[in-house]
């Protein structure tokens, strides 16, 4: 049994269909492309850094702890605990790294001072702690919750400095992650193929 397809050249013309090219034109891009894809990839390499866990710990557990941003002073105390408990995490975060082993098995440790490989501390371990802590600070100055338990009345000023400070830290702390990478793979983060 044959099956025999027959085109209408008017409909399968692909000249007419520009989601059809040619091979070599998508091989050809032009230099904005290539920036735009570049950008791309460092933003999604950005959000392998940033304390995803941690951060959806916070957005859990923040509406409960603020009571809605209605707070008392017991309620302030445990939002301060969870602002405090969460930083620290972001901030322990950056000094894990798992690696495998020579028998393919994935190992999980905190860098150190001595030299274990790849488990050695070095200078860029702390700077990535310390902008985890601005980017974990921009994300509760986000959350209104947050906000509205530390400051129920805030002033104008006080008002515009909530507003722009957290993007004006989430902008220069993106800029300086993708500047300044690191090779880690904290606990919980996906591994390379080296």
């Amino acid at each position: 049994m044959k099956i025999k397809v027959e085109f209408d050249s008017e409909y399968h013309d692909e000249s007419k269909h520009p989601f059809l090219q040619n091979i070599n034109e998508a091989e050809e891009k032009t230099l904005i492309q290539k920036a735009i894809s570049q950008t791309f990839q460092s933003t999604a390499h950005l959000a392998n850094l940033l304390p995803t866990g941690t951060v959806l710990a916070f957005q859990l557990l923040s509406p409960l702890f603020t009571n809605e941003g209605i707070c008392d002073p017991v309620s302030r105390f445990m939002t301060a605990a969870l602002v405090t408990l969460c930083g620290m995490s972001c901030f322990l975060q950056s000094f894990t790294d798992s690696f495998r082993d020579k028998k393919g098995n994935i190992c999980y440790g905190f860098a150190t001072m001595r030299d274990c490989g790849s488990l050695m501390l070095r200078f860029i371990d702390f700077v990535h702690a310390f902008m985890s802590i601005l980017v974990f600070v921009a994300v509760a100055l986000f959350d209104t919750n947050v906000v509205s338990c530390f400051f129920p009345a805030p002033s104008d000023e006080s008002q515009e400095i909530l507003t722009s400070l957290p993007v004006g830290i989430g902008v220069i702390c993106s800029m300086l992650f993708v500047a300044f990478p690191t090779k880690r793979h904290g606990i919980g983060f996906p591994l390379s193929a080296n």
